[in-house]
């Protein structure tokens, strides 16, 4: 994992986070990583893992009552860094072990689950990979599902 964001699913959206983790590990993918944005020397200069996933956790309590909620577009990628490195480094979890996919939200909200990509649309800020702004994104999306009817 290089970096991830979290937005809280509120009115303004502002409430966010963002880490960026070093590598745990000397192999990487040059392809991969270039999505980050970042060179392998950048990469090297982030955060301990272990102190980015303690500022997570403790900016989730902050800002959550009881156990949040992994929502995203992608749970079957971005859930295995999250739920992994949690484990790894903290021995634990906050969001226990279970998460929601968007595109799913929205099917179920249509009744169409031909029409699981469709929401994309709802999204206003671009999707660029920066892991803030995907997630804001996100939340865009999640805030229209509301006004459409899920009560989430």
């Amino acid at each position: 994992m290089v970096c991830f964001g979290a937005v809280i699913l509120d009115e303004l959206l502002d409430q966010t986070f963002y880490g960026r983790t070093r590598p745990i590990s000397e192999r990487f993918e040059p392809e991969a990583l270039a999505v980050s944005g970042f060179s392998r020397e950048q990469h090297l200069a982030f955060e301990e893992p272990e102190t980015v996933m303690e500022n997570f956790a403790a900016w989730l309590e902050e800002h959550t009552k009881g156990r949040p909620v992994f929502v995203s577009d992608n749970p079957a990628y971005d859930w295995q860094f999250i739920n992994y490195y949690f484990h790894r480094f903290l021995g634990r979890n906050p969001f226990g072990f279970s998460g929601r996919r968007i595109g799913d939200l929205y099917a179920g909200l249509v009744k169409d689950a031909s029409k699981a990509t469709e929401w994309k649309k709802y999204r206003v800020t671009a999707h660029t990979h920066n892991p803030v702004d995907d997630a804001r994104g996100n939340a865009e999306a999640l805030k229209k599902f509301r006004e459409l009817g899920l009560n989430l």
